[in-house]
């Protein structure tokens, strides 16, 4: 399955890369979209007979393989890293990558009203909306890992906010999981490996997880929100993937219509005009 979606990766991105940005022909004189087959495999060194079967999952590119098709399709990082999990490799250097695009602080201030923040492929929040901090779910201490969520949750939890039994081992399963995902991506990154020693060494369930994974295929939690005033709202959390800067998004909704609904306006509203506010740090450390 793997070297499958490895194929279609690869396929995906040589129609989707612009022949005029590699020094090619335009797209205008051409038949079909992106590039050739012919001229991808020249570009990286390897045969179109050899790409062919690679896009129809019957091979596994070696690591330089790997390598040579990222620079002559000029990915950005993440979709770099994106192919080099599905062949099964490392990626080069395996550092999490800390920027965040224009795009993605784009997409934050497009939920306006609606509770959301960006974090990094190791749960950093990097940047908030002004409706998630008009929860005002807690504020950060004085440790300096306080705006990753997986630190929070395991070792430093956040006063302002509770989860059934249930959902609350679902969103620890989902933090771990992903973290663990991100190690192996990045094995070279040495904040990201004291990161998870510490939380091995400080949570027992943490390091549970970490020893024996369970698979999550996606992510849908809920919460309740415990506001100053001491009013509570019930909020349905999703998790979406900022492929281009390989950040995650974080977004909270109340079920429509309901009493939740309408406090969470009566929050945000106070809470000042929407806005982007970039935190935390620029890494795991």
């Amino acid at each position: 399955m793997a070297l499958h979606e490895l194929g279609t990766a690869v396929r995906w991105f040589r129609e989707h890369t612009d022949p005029a940005a590699l020094g090619l022909p335009s797209t205008r004189a051409r038949r079909v979209r992106g590039l050739r087959r012919e001229e991808l495999a020249e570009l990286a060194g390897v045969s179109a007979d050899y790409l062919r079967r690679l896009e129809q999952g019957r091979r596994r590119p070696s690591p330089g393989v790997v390598n040579a098709l990222a620079r002559a399709l000029n990915l950005k990082r993440a979709d770099y890293e994106r192919l080099c999990a599905l062949a099964g490799y490392a990626a080069d250097d395996g550092h999490v990558p800390a920027d965040t695009g224009p795009g993605a602080l784009r997409l934050l201030e497009r939920f306006g009203d609606t509770p959301a923040f960006l974090t990094d492929a190791a749960w950093n929040v990097v940047a908030v909306n002004t409706a998630w901090l008009a929860l005002q779910a807690g504020t950060p201490a004085a440790h300096p890992r306080d705006w990753n969520v997986a630190w929070r949750t395991f070792c430093n939890a956040l006063g302002g906010i509770s989860r059934t039994d249930d959902r609350a081992a679902g969103f620890r399963a989902v933090l771990a999981a992903r973290l663990r995902d991100t190690a192996l991506r990045h094995p070279a990154d040495p904040a990201l490996a004291g990161l998870v020693d510490d939380l091995r060494t400080r949570s027992r369930s943490f390091d549970t997880l970490w020893r024996t994974p369970e698979t999550v295929a996606g992510y849908e939690n809920q919460a309740v929100f415990r506001h100053p005033d001491g009013t509570d709202i019930t909020l349905d959390g999703n998790l979406l993937h900022v492929p281009g800067d390989d950040l995650m998004a974080v977004v909270l909704a109340a079920a429509p219509d309901s009493a939740d609904a309408a406090r969470l306006g009566e929050v945000v509203r106070a809470g000042g005009p929407p806005g982007v506010v970039r935190v935390g740090q620029a890494g795991p450390g």
